[in-house]
């Protein structure tokens, strides 16, 4: 203890940045779950995903063909709230909910919760969060003349 306190008069500044971040960690905690805000790492996503979680791609169908986590299905964030009810067995069940950067997933979970999904969690740093763990994507595939399968 003698340590401690000998650590913290020869390091204020230190200290009192920490004890700061801290602080700023609980108060963002705490303001994501008032939000009913819950972010997956990608590690936790593909956990999620291997145990039958429905995965929701907001992004447009254009970005969605080029790259996108496999068994996810398009719904473009602005339909979410007007196709939520073709998910409904999904209601008690995990529901991953996913866009490029993460900010439009946010609000798509949003609107998910609203209609009375239990279990929805968005992808920390979107698809961008991803790629940056090397993680496997998925393309549409075309057929010849540019459309799609």
């Amino acid at each position: 203890m003698d340590r401690l306190l000998e650590y913290t008069a020869h390091h204020p500044f230190l200290v009192a940045a920490a004890a700061i971040l801290a602080v700023l960690a609980i108060v963002i905690e705490i303001r994501q779950r008032a939000a009913g805000t819950f972010v997956v790492a990608p590690g936790d996503a593909i956990r999620l995903a291997n145990g039958g979680a429905l995965i929701l791609d907001v992004r447009d169908s254009k970005d969605y063909d080029e790259g996108h986590i496999i068994e996810a299905r398009n719904v473009p964030a602005a339909e979410i709230g007007q196709r939520a009810e073709t998910f409904k067995k999904y209601k008690e069940k995990p529901v991953l909910v996913y866009c490029e950067t993460g900010a439009a997933s946010a609000g798509a979970a949003r609107t998910l919760r609203n209609s009375g999904f239990n279990k929805v969690v968005t992808l920390r740093g979107g698809l961008g969060g991803w790629r940056q763990e090397n993680l496997p994507l998925v393309k549409t595939p075309t057929k010849k003349g540019g459309k799609h399968a």
